[in-house]
């Protein structure tokens, strides 16, 4: 089975990859390091726009995207790989977990092609795909632990061979990528939050300035709902956010941005490590 056409489809973005099982680069290949793995094509096409002015993922704004999307980006996935789709051996797609309208669309789709070009058809649990992934470019030796900190999911696995896993922890309320959205939006950052919470994080050199909590000892499993709101009580002591009017108040300086995001990132880190210091 060489040939893989690969489709995503269970949050806010749809993706499509052809990915070659028994790729062996030619001398005349212009090798890239995606390629250099067997990844021919990789397409994405986001949907940050959309969403941004929500500060979070609408689900049915993602799925009807996705509904106009996905031909395109399947068909421009192939034209990358230079390959067509009966060249193709199978059809791998995401069937949970997710968005149920956001997975619905992938998997008809993908359903609908596999049965109209008579190809097999493999559902793929994502949270499988996140936990594997890294072997597609390192020799990752078995057993390992493998943490997935995501938007939806936070979880500790003990991977013991290809398809053979264990759940050793998991988030109780919310996920570390949650977390910072939920964060961003409540100090009125845009969206996604991840990547501002870190440039501010940063320039505040990641100081624990306010020592926010790390969850219960001697507890594998993840708590962020905690830290969030001990981010949020700090905020309102220091006259920053209104509860009343449940805003962030705008007069508010970046530096106090900076002192209140960089222990955030600080705390969640501490709270990832000290989980694996547990086992």
């Amino acid at each position: 089975m060489p040939l893989i056409l690969g489709i995503e489809t269970s949050c806010d973005e749809t993706s499509a990859a052809v990915y070659d099982t028994q790729y062996l680069p030619k001398p005349t290949d212009h090798i890239t390091h995606e390629r250099a793995c067997g990844i021919l094509s990789n397409v994405t096409y986001s949907q940050i726009e959309q969403h941004k002015q929500f500060g979070g993922v609408v689900p049915e704004v993602a799925s009807r995207s996705q509904l106009e999307k996905i031909t395109p980006i399947v068909k421009c996935a192939l034209k990358e790989a230079n390959v067509s789709l009966d060249d193709i051996d199978a059809i791998a797609v995401t069937k949970t977990p997710g968005l149920p309208g956001s997975l619905l669309v992938g998997v008809c789709f993908a359903k609908a092609l596999a049965w109209g070009a008579n190809k097999k058809i493999i559902g793929v649990n994502h949270l499988e795909a996140h936990a594997f992934s890294p072997l597609l470019e390192h020799d990752v030796p078995f057993p390992h632990l493998c943490l997935t900190a995501s938007g939806g999911h936070t979880s500790l696995y003990l991977v013991e061979e290809f398809g053979k896993y264990k759940l050793i922890a998991e988030t109780l309320d919310d996920a570390a990528g949650e977390a910072f959205d939920k964060i961003a939006k409540m100090m009125g950052l845009d969206y996604p939050g991840g990547p501002i919470i870190e440039r501010l994080a940063f320039e505040a050199e990641f100081q624990d300035f306010c020592n926010y909590p790390r969850g219960k000892r001697n507890r594998k499993d993840f708590s962020f709902s905690g830290l969030k709101t001990a981010v949020l009580y700090d905020l309102v002591k220091k006259n920053a956010y209104d509860m009343t009017k449940k805003n962030f108040l705008s007069m508010t300086t970046t530096n106090l941005k900076k002192r209140s995001l960089a222990p955030f990132w600080f705390a969640l880190q501490t709270s990832l490590n000290k989980r694996l210091r547990l086992l």
